[in-house]
């Protein structure tokens, strides 16, 4: 199918996952309901939203990893919903992902030279060019050359990350699934890891879909924002408008959650969000049966 240049990299269509139950004559359980929303080509999705919203949920529909019972998903126009195991192996050079844990998601007894070349090897590059190219991918997350012969246990945490990143990067996928990339890490080293997905953006032009439960770490990084609550979105906008002026209850409530690090703003944050809850069940209590 011919792609426009209007046309969106990832369209979600519509989109119903149900996941059957383990208990005989039990209901299926609905994780996600009629999911709508669009990536452009460089641009970043923040899908954000509590623990059990469904954003992890949605991240694995698009990398085939979670039953889709209704609705469609287009990677540039084809139609990749019922993708086979064989056709998933070719996606793969357009469609990566980078998971929460950097440390189960790596390796443990593959040095980092191996892993970054795993992927280029299965895709049939020449060992030669995957040398060459393993070593571009260190470059590329600001790893030192000597990390080719060095285990994942043996970086840090952020570190670890950046290996995950460079292996999504091998094989210059269009779209990246970002799966809480940078929740494990502490403050300092977030906003270098998210400075490292901006930078490669920049210079590549991949698109993500970039999962958090933090509203603060996806204004930073993203040009669009999802809000996801009970497997819905409830609100979905331009980035800075969904972060600074959430017109949902929800996503209200999810903003003023985020912590800060000056503490009378913080307690502010807390009185503000207490009212908001109080406003919000009274209204609840006022309207009749």
């Amino acid at each position: 199918m011919s792609v426009t240049p209007s046309e969106p990299l990832l369209s979600v269509q519509e989109l119903i996952v149900d996941y059957k139950s383990k208990r005989f004559m039990s209901k299926s359980f609905r994780a996600l309901t009629n999911i709508n929303i669009q990536i452009g080509r460089g641009q970043t999705l923040g899908l954000v939203g509590e623990s059990g919203s469904g954003k992890t949920t949605l991240g694995r529909a698009v990398l085939g990893l979670a039953p889709v019972t209704g609705g469609k998903i287009f990677l540039e126009g084809s139609d990749i919903t019922q993708a086979t195991r064989k056709q998933r192996r070719e996606l793969s050079r357009d469609l990566q992902v980078v998971f929460q844990d950097p440390y189960t998601s790596l390796n443990p007894a593959l040095e980092v030279g191996d892993i970054l070349a795993e992927p280029l090897s299965v895709q049939g590059l020449e060992p030669a060019a995957a040398r060459k190219r393993v070593k571009e991918l260190l470059d590329q997350v600001n790893l030192p050359a000597d990390a080719l012969h060095r285990l994942p246990r043996e970086f840090s945490g952020g570190q670890r990350q950046r290996v995950a990143i460079a292996r999504a990067l091998a094989l210059s996928p269009k779209l990246i699934v970002c799966d809480e990339p940078v929740s494990a890490l502490d403050l300092t080293t977030q906003a270098k890891v998210l400075d490292l997905f901006l930078q490669i953006q920049q210079e590549t032009g991949v698109s993500y879909l970039f999962v958090s439960h933090d509203l603060d770490v996806v204004r930073h990084i993203s040009h669009r924002v999802a809000v996801m609550y009970h497997g819905e979105i409830v609100e979905q906008g331009a980035a800075l408008q969904v972060t600074h002026e959430p017109q949902h209850p929800y996503t209200q409530r999810l903003l003023l959650a985020s912590p800060v690090p000056d503490p009378d703003r913080q307690a502010q944050r807390r009185q503000a969000r207490n009212e908001l809850l109080r406003r919000q069940h009274e209204e609840s209590n006022s309207v009749p049966a």
